[in-house]
């Protein structure tokens, strides 16, 4: 038996992107991979996030931000690192060692709207996080 990859997920505050792929990596192949998610800049969770995926049954209400900092710095080492932010608009961190694979998904704590509206552009963000997911897996 193969050990499992270990995949990091990032997005500047891991608040969203990187929780919701996180989360779904784990739901799809949890037997494949070690999943991980971290921020630049860690923030707070986002509630929307936590809402949208509540939604497909996944409950990330209590999940805790974490910095790629600190996990590299804890000497952490992942066979494949994730950015699901736009790159132009954050800077990433080197991963020595580590394939990266680059995912844009607009970031969800700039969603405009009112609450319903921001609530359907996360839908959005999200069902395009789970479907990028579902196709990596595929390949």
């Amino acid at each position: 038996m193969s050990a499992k990859k270990k995949v990091l997920f990032v997005c500047e505050h891991n608040s969203a992107r990187s929780q919701m792929a996180e989360a779904f990596l784990k739901t799809l192949a949890p037997d494949n991979f070690e999943v991980k998610s971290a921020g630049i800049d860690p923030g707070a969770l986002n509630p929307l996030a936590v809402k949208v995926m509540a939604e497909v049954g996944i409950d990330i209400s209590k999940n805790k931000t974490k910095s790629v900092d600190a996990l590299f710095a804890g000497g952490e080492k992942f066979d494949i690192v994730i950015t699901v932010c736009d790159p132009a608009a954050t800077a990433c961190p080197v991963f020595p060692g580590s394939r990266v694979l680059n995912w844009s998904f607009e970031d969800p704590s700039k969603v405009t709207g009112t609450e319903d509206e921001k609530l359907e552009k996360v839908r959005i963000i999200r069902d395009g996080i789970r479907s990028k997911i579902m196709e990596w897996l595929q390949e």
